[in-house]
């Protein structure tokens, strides 16, 4: 597949102006845990700008439902979290990453803790609860399926309490700047802001905590920020990505017509809840010995093969036998969620369906969150750090975004030594397209349609050679054009990342992980390698899972 891309051209177009500018020590670009977390790391050492797309609500850690998995018990170990992770992910994890962030991880919860951050207590002790994949009670929640608003602020109390760090809210990263002779090396970036419009900040360092893709699916958990612009960006600036082919699928979330997409956390299956078709019966034990508890790209699967199978358009999760008070207490804001549709689940099973989830791939970072680009740092969802492999364990991605945020914030410092090449001129010499318009709501519509169809939670080959044609044509006609607001900058970001996607998918000739190919349904010795992919380069570099 060759992606439509002008390779002489490594900013996304835009109308050229005389752009104010702003100077820091480090910029973040996300204001999920990852970046609230860096941002904070950070700030020991410099003057830190955070970069939010949107407010805090607007991320996938304000929306999770799950908790942090920790190893806080004496009865759990760290080698029972780490075997357990790297069972998920489907022998592609890096060893070494997966320890360093399963060690880190009661460090992290203590500073929380010292930070002021409510957790759910069974007596005097912090509860731990048991999700998907996990083989001990280690999942530390907030107000029962709060875990993600508590944490989003939380972080966000200590970030404003530092007089070094500034937030600019509703800030749209366009593109990283970069240098383009001697070393390549990451200058800081271009912004938009409804009030102040273009901008550019200038960084000593920069870091990429922009979160998924998740709305390059037609059916997705995710907010509607979650665009893939992190990943589009890095790559037109030649940073590696790797492995993305792989995507998380939530095996559960509410399914009624007309209605977003909702999450159902993990923790309900982890509290007894049992998965039954529209007959009534139960069906996961036929699929995987620990039924509603297998990784969740068995339990996807075993959904859709279900839905095939009674020739019905969902699944339902029955928590009837979990009592109705019990449910409202351990899960309080889905009891309220529930009731606006009249579902009670003391008496109602909950229809659901899967939805694409998370994002597993991503920017290649090593154990210090450094990418292939000097200056530029990457944590968080963004990232494929090595943690996840080919599928993420439930409740790794906040204590990752925790660890790594962490990591990141502390390493940045090592560039403040070697500043280089200061602010450069920016030039936006894009011609003017000959071309005819697509209308931008038909695309997006249309590409999120085709991904979750074809390269969604089963793949076949052809499909996404046909895929792989509709992101040519798409393209041809829109990464061309010059937009002056975000609605066009995402869809170029959504083309450029589903394209990626797909390609990736397309070169994976197995089944690993959350990646199945109907063609090829088993996995590849030959093919435990992470795939990386650079701009300019038609075929990935295959390199060794890090033991």
């Amino acid at each position: 597949m060759h992606l439509v891309f002008d390779e002489r051209r490594y900013l996304i177009p835009f109308r050229s102006a005389l752009l104010p500018h702003i100077f820091t020590d480090v910029l973040v670009i996300g204001a999920g845990v990852a970046g609230h977390r860096a941002a904070i790391a950070a700030s020991e050492h410099g003057e830190v700008i955070i970069a939010a797309k949107g407010q805090l609500k607007d991320s996938n850690t304000y929306y999770a439902q799950g908790g942090v998995a920790a190893v806080m018990d004496q009865h759990d170990s760290f080698e029972s979290h780490i075997e357990d992770t790297l069972a998920a992910g489907a022998d592609l994890c890096d060893r070494a990453v997966v320890r360093q962030v399963v060690e880190n991880a009661p460090q992290r919860i203590k500073e929380l803790l010292d930070w002021g951050m409510s957790f759910d207590k069974k007596g005097e002790k912090i509860a731990l609860g048991r999700e998907g994949g996990h083989s001990a009670h280690r999942i530390l929640h907030s107000d029962g399926d709060a875990t993600g608003v508590e944490l989003a602020r939380t972080l966000d109390r200590i970030v404003r309490e530092k007089e070094n760090i500034r937030v600019f809210g509703d800030c749209f990263v366009l593109d990283l700047i970069t240098t383009d002779s001697g070393t390549p090396r990451c200058l800081g970036a271009i912004t938009h802001h409804p009030k102040h419009g273009l901008q550019v900040i200038w960084a000593k360092a920069t870091i990429l905590a922009s979160g998924g893709a998740g709305q390059v699916y037609r059916e997705s958990t995710n907010p509607d920020v979650a665009t893939g612009d992190g990943l589009a960006m890095a790559y037109r600036a030649g940073v590696s990505l790797q492995d993305m082919a792989f995507l998380q699928f939530h095996p559960t979330t509410l399914y009624i017509a007309g209605a977003a997409r909702s999450l159902i956390t993990e923790a309900v299956r982890g509290e007894g809840a049992y998965l039954i078709d529209c007959h009534g019966e139960r069906f996961m034990h036929n699929f995987h010995e620990m039924a509603e508890l297998a990784p969740r790209d068995i339990v996807s699967r075993a959904i859709l093969s279900q839905m095939a199978k009674t020739n019905h358009t969902h699944v339902y999760l029955d928590c009837r036998h979990l009592g109705g008070k019990e449910f409202a207490a351990r899960f309080p804001g889905i009891h309220k969620f529930l009731s606006k549709f009249g579902i009670d689940p003391a008496k109602n099973p909950i229809p659901i369906h899967p939805s694409a989830h998370y994002m597993v791939g991503g920017i290649r970072t090593d154990n210090s969150g450094r990418t292939s680009l000097h200056g530029l740092y990457a944590c968080g969802e963004v990232t494929a750090s090595g943690l996840h492999g080919a599928n993420r364990l439930a409740s790794n991605s906040l204590l990752e975004g925790l660890v790594f945020g962490q990591i990141c914030g502390q390493t940045c410092r090592e560039i403040f030594e070697d500043v280089g090449q200061g602010p450069v001129k920016i030039i936006s010499d894009i011609r003017l397209s000959g071309r005819s318009e697509l209308n931008l709501n038909d695309v997006r519509s249309s590409l999120r349609s085709a991904m979750w169809r074809h390269v969604g939670i089963e793949r076949e080959g052809k499909r996404l050679d046909e895929v792989s044609k509709m992101f040519e044509f798409w393209g041809r006609y829109t990464l061309d054009k010059i937009f002056d607001d975000r609605d066009g900058w995402e869809v170029q970001n959504m083309l450029l990342v589903g394209a990626l996607m797909t390609q990736a998918a397309r070169w994976r000739c197995e089944s690993r992980g959350t990646h199945y190919r109907l063609d090829y349904p088993m996995p590849v010795k030959s093919l435990r390698v992470h795939d990386v992919w650079s701009r300019g380069q038609a075929q990935p570099q295959q390199l060794p899972v890090g033991e």
